[in-house]
């Protein structure tokens, strides 16, 4: 990641992509703030181009998108959430739609297409993420393909050049969530998708204090579309929140460095640990799409997923020994549900039993800690994120 992307950031630009994060998205006229401050104002002076902010945006919101935008490589809309951007891309499509969804993906996700079939907007098609022939086949059916590289919870990383590849039925949307590689792991708009995906919420904010979601695409009449979408549904940032999510950008690329290199560690040592039945970490020779992960990723990412021996009540009570913060447990969809610092995941996948990761928490020493000693490096807990979000 110190290497110069030069169809990235910006063609031409001779810096690395770290010094660029530092320097995107400020206002280079003189005597402006360094640090566009948060815009806490819904009407704005007529006689320039913003008179509202839902409809003409704030300048918080615009140095967001034009820094994710640019490390995506495209045009980015700016959302209140990740999942208020993901309805804005299902909102493009019309009645009677088909939807290819990966078997493994986002629960918010799933529920959304869900909800949707069952309205009668669109038919949902779950598809294994690893199955590219499938996909393939689906390109030329579905009017929306949508993907996650790696996938939530079990890390599964797509063909996403082969399939990106493939010819679509015109008008069709090729979308990829790109939020657990993130940008500088992956660009999926170099590689043929339409559009690209971030939580902000997770590493782009990079502190729980936020939520937010950019969109990046490099049609305008989509653009366009995505941002009348985001107006008339009223899903906009907030002027905090966007400041934030800014602030945190900036050391995305340290922070990623230094907690995949956490997480490296910590598979491996999961990998042989007597009491863990299985560790998913794309970085891992033993991972089912590693190849394709090695083929496509810069870095390996920061989410491990693994299975914990023993049954339900045995891995509660690792979960209690291993928790730096107070837990909580209950069932939920039939697996154990953890909660911890305000953070969430689901343990134990439903057709084995076992512990899965669906989302991370971070351990006392955080996820710069150069030992990569987190918490739940330790027997028995099911859930491990060398990076914090929320």
């Amino acid at each position: 990641m110190t290497s110069r992307d030069t169809t990235g950031h910006s063609a031409g630009d001779p810096g690395s992509v770290e010094s660029w994060l530092v320097s995107a998205g400020r206002d280079r006229r003189p005597g402006s703030p360094l640090n566009v401050p948060p815009c806490p104002a819904s009407n704005f002076v007529l006689g320039e181009r913003r008179a509202y902010s839902r409809d003409d945006g704030t300048p918080g919101w615009e140095a967001l998108e034009e820094i994710v935008g640019g490390l995506e490589g495209g045009s980015s809309v700016s959302f209140a959430s990740g999942m208020a951007g993901i309805a804005a891309i299902f909102d493009q499509l019309p009645i009677g739609s088909v939807v290819a969804l990966p078997d493994d993906c986002y629960q918010g996700v799933a529920g959304l297409a869900a909800a949707g079939q069952a309205r009668g907007r669109w038919t949902v098609h779950r598809i294994d993420v690893a199955d590219t022939a499938r996909w393939i086949d689906m390109c030329g059916v579905a009017d929306l393909i949508w993907l996650e590289s790696p996938s939530n919870p079990l890390l599964a990383v797509a063909d996403l050049d082969v399939i990106c590849a493939a010819p679509r039925k015109p008008g069709a949307i090729l979308g990829v969530d790109n939020t657990f590689a993130t940008p500088l792991n992956q660009r999926p708009l170099v590689l043929g998708a339409d559009v690209a995906v971030q939580s902000v919420t997770k590493f782009i904010g990079g502190h729980s204090d936020l939520l937010g979601g950019v969109v990046t695409v490099r049609d305008a009449n989509l653009l366009a579309s995505l941002r009348q979408s985001r107006e008339l549904a009223g899903a906009t940032p907030g002027s905090l929140e966007t400041f934030l999510a800014v602030r945190g950008v900036r050391t995305l690329a340290v922070r990623l460095e230094r907690a995949q290199n956490n997480a490296m560690t910590l598979a491996e040592r999961l990998a042989r640990h007597p009491n863990v039945a299985l560790t998913r970490y794309p970085g891992l020779a033993s991972h089912p799409t590693h190849e394709a992960a090695r083929r496509q990723l810069k870095g390996f990412g920061t989410i491990i997923s693994f299975d914990v021996r023993g049954d339900a009540p045995g891995r509660r009570r690792r979960v209690r020994r291993t928790a730096t913060y107070p837990t909580r447990h209950q069932p939920r969809c039939g697996r154990v549900h953890h909660r911890t610092a305000g953070q969430h995941s689901w343990a134990g996948a439903p057709a084995s039993g076992a512990a899965a990761a669906e989302r991370g928490y971070r351990g006392r020493r955080g996820p710069l800690d150069r030992s990569g000693s987190c918490a739940a490096q330790r027997a028995g807990s099911v859930v491990l994120d060398a990076q914090p979000w929320d």
